[in-house]
């Protein structure tokens, strides 16, 4: 019962990014579109994609801990998403809004992750990371 109510609550949770997803990204970095499109695709929204060379304020600003910084930092629905975080696991945390959490974050640029795929290279292990108030802790292994 536990794992159809999650299962529903991931389907519903396509349609909550009702605003537009805003990604600032280093300047020029490709895989960020990839991961974009990814996303895109998966919420059904508009992705605003800002290049923004000063980034490091508006993760200060999201709470996020500087050893979690990828190459991206996206703002939906008053998350924030740092790096290649997979789809299923942003829709889970949207849906279900722990208390404290402000983002979760893969940090650095993990082979295998989204937009970062490679194929004919082994997939690097990664954690997504759930930061906010309290200590960071594992959201997902991947």
């Amino acid at each position: 019962m536990k794992k159809l109510v999650l299962t529903l609550a991931l389907f519903l949770t396509s349609a909550m990014a009702a605003n537009d997803i805003v990604m600032h990204r280093d300047p020029g970095c490709g895989c960020c579109e990839k991961w974009a499109q990814q996303v895109r695709a998966a919420f059904g929204c508009k992705i605003q994609i800002v290049d923004d060379s000063k980034r490091s304020a508006l993760q200060r600003k999201v709470g996020l801990p500087t050893h979690r910084a990828s190459c991206h930092t996206a703002l939906i629905d008053g998350m924030a998403f740092e790096g290649h975080v997979p789809v299923a696991d942003m829709k889970r945390l949207l849906a279900e809004k722990p208390a404290g959490v402000k983002g979760l974050a893969a940090a650095g640029m993990p082979l295998g992750s989204p937009g970062m795929e490679a194929p004919g290279y082994r997939n690097d292990r990664y954690n997504v990371i759930a930061f906010g108030k309290g200590q960071p802790r594992v959201f997902a292994r991947h």
